[in-house]
């Protein structure tokens, strides 16, 4: 189609700006609105028999969203036998072009993006659509460098039983960015979303996709078995919170992955940082009633950490010095006053008593067996009642 070309009367076409196996996008002109546009055409010869109803699903899918980052629908229509769509103009590279120019990109700057398409997927996610089709080519930095996700042509609604497989049989998507579940043939899920944003990120920061191999069956086989290598063992510095989020979208089961929405406040909060969590305030030890325990529990600011499996447990808890107390026992104050004296001299009567006793039976025993004592002359006692004796043995 050549330049300057009015679609549907108001819709002139500039120059082009991308073209795929289904269609092209052209830079346009809505002389109605007074505005610039993306006009996609789907090729009037297209061979792959599921084009058009992808390109309708496409308008249909996008129509429903409207969010900060996703690529917005203006129109949708015919015109001499093409489908055209006309899209919101993205002025800017896509991350595919980005990654070719620049390289890896920071911590801070994926960290940004992150939030943004998580947050996009998020909002379609709410409306019952899967994207399906996460890679870098389909997410896009306008001229302040928003991130806006486009292409939903491959998108599919979550209560469509048929929206994994096309009428082919083959699994749609790029193999690069699929999650474990779909490359089984599972029909795709919010959380598939999720791990394709996982593997974007992760060649964001490392400059290459989690896995590669010779063959798309090859890499699919190792989304399903292989656990991807930590960016820090690929030379990429990054904060230990980042590296460990970043591995948790990657997780094999979808029911592990966090939602897009939850992946969207994580990054925008900064917890990427790791910057340590406020302290809460310590709340005012309360004083030990009559029958309290006779050591005092941890306070909230300091837990006790989780002993590892089979390791004894050791627990030490502060004094009122600050200090580190040996033993969990602590002493009991000494009661004062007038009842305190009067226990301190019931005890001492307690304590001569008992050393009387004491010396009484010492004597007795003293004198019971004496050399001018013999147990022979005296019978012993029998529970039942009955005297017993010992047999006596005559000498010879």
């Amino acid at each position: 189609m050549k330049q300057q070309v009015l679609i549907a009367g108001r819709y002139r076409l500039n120059n082009t700006i991308g073209r795929g196996a289904m269609g092209e996008v052209w830079r346009a002109y809505d002389e109605l609105a007074g505005r610039p546009v993306a006009v996609k055409l789907l090729h009037a010869q297209n061979s792959e028999p599921t084009a058009a109803a992808r390109f309708r699903l496409e308008a249909q899918t996008a129509g429903l969203l409207s969010h900060p980052h996703v690529v917005g629908m203006l129109d949708f229509g015919e015109q001499e036998g093409r489908l055209f769509l006309v899209m919101e103009l993205v002025d800017g590279d896509s991350l595919a072009r980005v990654l070719a120019q620049r390289g890896p990109l920071q911590a801070e700057d994926v960290a940004r993006i992150a939030a943004q398409s998580a947050a996009g997927l998020g909002a379609a996610h709410e409306q019952g659509i899967v994207h399906r089709d996460i890679k870098p080519g389909n997410l896009l930095l306008d001229a302040d460098g928003s991130l806006k996700i486009g292409d939903f042509g491959i998108a599919h609604f979550m209560n469509d039983p048929s929206g994994a497989l096309t009428a082919t049989g083959q699994i749609v998507g790029t193999s690069l960015y699929i999650a474990p579940e779909r490359a089984l043939g599972q029909p795709a899920g919010p959380p598939s979303d999720v791990y394709s944003l996982g593997c974007v990120l992760y060649q964001l920061l490392t400059g290459q996709p989690p896995f590669r191999a010779g063959s798309p069956i090859a890499v699919l086989h190792h989304h399903l078995d292989t656990a991807p290598v930590p960016p820090r063992e690929l030379g990429i510095t990054l904060p230990p919170a980042f590296e460990n989020y970043l591995l948790g979208l990657l997780a094999k089961r979808p029911e592990d992955r966090p939602t897009a929405h939850q992946a969207a406040e994580w990054f925008a909060a900064g917890s990427w940082r790791g910057r340590p969590e406020p302290l809460p305030a310590i709340a005012p030890h309360p004083r030990p009633g009559p029958r309290a325990a006779s050591w005092d529990a941890p306070s909230t600011s300091s837990p006790i950490p989780a002993p590892a499996p089979g390791a004894a447990t050791v627990y030490a808890f502060p004094t009122s010095s600050g200090s580190t107390a040996p033993s969990h026992r602590t002493r009991r104050k000494q009661p004062t006053g007038v009842r305190g004296v009067a226990r301190k001299r019931s005890r001492t009567v307690g304590t001569v008593a008992a050393v009387v006793v004491f010396l009484a039976a010492l004597l007795i025993g003293m004198a019971w067996f004496s050399p001018a004592h013999s147990s022979a002359d005296t019978p012993s006692a029998d529970p039942s009642g009955t005297a017993s004796t010992s047999p006596s043995v005559s000498p010879p």
